[in-house]
């Protein structure tokens, strides 16, 4: 019997996709476990599985298709000796879909009129509803019609705090309220009207189109920048003493082998965040609305630039691993999400995100936490500056590190205890090795 084949969910935050590739043609036998295509996910481009024997009878979804909603068929799988003529006729491509308001034109002006949220919440086809994972889970609980919810968040997307006021079981607003003045709560609510592109000569820009990748970044940072209360925690750390201990340890290392390593200022860096998060437990916690979720293993992220946007390589139980393993581990992470060769489970998760652009010669900075971690550490450059030791201006290698933290979980107390923590391993890094 012909059965669908589709478009699978790679990751926990994955809508929509890309069919990047097909690794199987029509009339091409499969077996359970082959690979069938590649799909381009928010994070990264993944081989997909086949879950069952068969024949590959029919492609729906033609190779380097965007915006391909999961669960949406994108081939039909044939039974032995079945023939094509059982697979079903392909869908509508969602291209066609998304066409289709720009065809009716006379509806433009009623969907202006109406509130801002009411009309980003929903889509024309489908009635589909926009609210993060958190508001869904929420109005389950308590019983709330996200139908009737306004969104304030970006584009109108319904938020914890748009459900946390709502009543359960609430009706839909009546349409003719529609056409009337928004009250000014629900005025200081609807999100800012975007600035209107200023008008270019033609053959003066460039338009490049954006990857899911990056709309999944430009959506989970903004609602992180708006719903998420940052704390902001500065140190200056003296690294004189590491980089003595680095520049002896890469001398005493094996210059092959699977035992040969090259430290760096940033392996020290994830090594003392993982032991200070041992050491102060509490900031290893994520926000869950309901309660605070205390993270058994120590998990660092560590923030890695790629050519379609920024991903999170996962150092699992940091706390427990010495530098070289950090190093070469770390090293093999970052080559492979370059290339987009990670595996789902190395860049979801993590306890604790380090960014840093020391790199690239800056001082300090502030970086934006990735939910539902609670704390994410900016690393600045090491650079000699004054300072004043055993009260005579001396010269020092300093380090500028930020801790932003939310502040729902972590506050100004407990994380002054942590980062303070993290100065003093970095300070002394012997305390790393023992």
């Amino acid at each position: 019997m012909a059965t669908n084949i589709l478009m699978p969910a790679l990751s926990p935050t994955m809508t929509e996709g890309t069919l990047a590739k097909w690794l199987k043609k029509e009339g091409d036998t499969v077996s359970s476990g082959e690979l069938l295509a590649e799909i381009e996910t928010d994070k990264a481009t993944m081989e997909f599985e086949a879950a069952e024997d068969g024949v590959l009878g029919k492609i729906l979804v033609p190779a380097g298709t965007e915006n391909v909603a999961v669960n949406q068929p994108i081939a039909v799988l044939l039974a032995e000796g079945e023939d094509a003529s059982a697979a079903p006729a392909a869908p509508a491509a969602k291209k066609a879909e998304a066409a289709a308001p720009a065809a009716k034109p006379a509806e433009a002006p009623k969907a202006a009129a109406a509130p801002a949220p009411q009309a980003a919440a929903k889509n024309d086809s489908g009635g589909r509803v926009f609210a993060s994972p958190l508001a869904k889970r929420i109005a389950k609980e308590k019983g709330v019609d996200l139908a009737a919810v306004a969104g304030s968040g970006p584009h109108g997307r319904i938020v914890k705090s748009d459900v946390d006021g709502a009543k359960p079981g609430a009706a839909p607003a009546a349409a003719p309220t529609a056409n009337l003045p928004a009250a000014p709560a629900a005025a200081a609510k609807a999100p800012a009207a975007p600035k209107p592109v200023p008008a270019a000569a033609e053959g003066t820009y460039t338009d490049v189109p954006v990857n899911n990748m990056r709309k999944v970044i430009a959506q989970r940072l903004t609602e992180s920048s708006q719903e998420i209360p940052h704390f902001k925690l500065t140190v200056d750390c003296n690294i004189d003493k590491l980089l003595a201990l680095r520049e002896e340890l890469n001398g005493r290392a094996p210059k092959d082998g699977d035992k040969a390593y090259k430290l760096s200022v940033n392996d020290f860096v994830i090594r003392a965040v993982a032991l200070a998060m041992r050491k102060v437990p509490d900031v290893n916690v994520s926000w869950v609305g309901t309660a605070i979720r205390h993270w058994h293993d120590i998990d660092v992220a560590v923030a890695v630039a790629t050519d379609g946007g920024l991903i999170t390589p996962i150092i699992r139980k940091a706390d427990q691993k010495g530098l070289a393993e950090i190093s070469n581990e770390m090293k093999d992470l970052a080559t492979r999400a370059k290339a987009n060769k990670l595996k789902l489970e190395e860049f979801q998760g993590g306890g604790f995100s380090i960014s840093n652009l020391g790199m690239f010669g800056i001082k300090d900075f502030s970086a934006i936490i990735n939910p539902p971690q609670s704390c994410i550490l900016a690393v600045g450059v090491g650079e000699k500056r004054p300072i004043v030791k055993d009260g005579a201006l001396a010269i020092a290698t300093m380090m500028t590190c930020t801790m932003s933290t939310d502040h729902r979980t972590v506050d100004g107390a407990l994380g002054a205890v942590y980062i303070t923590a993290f100065k003093a391993l970095i300070e002394d890094p012997l305390t790393m090795l023992l």
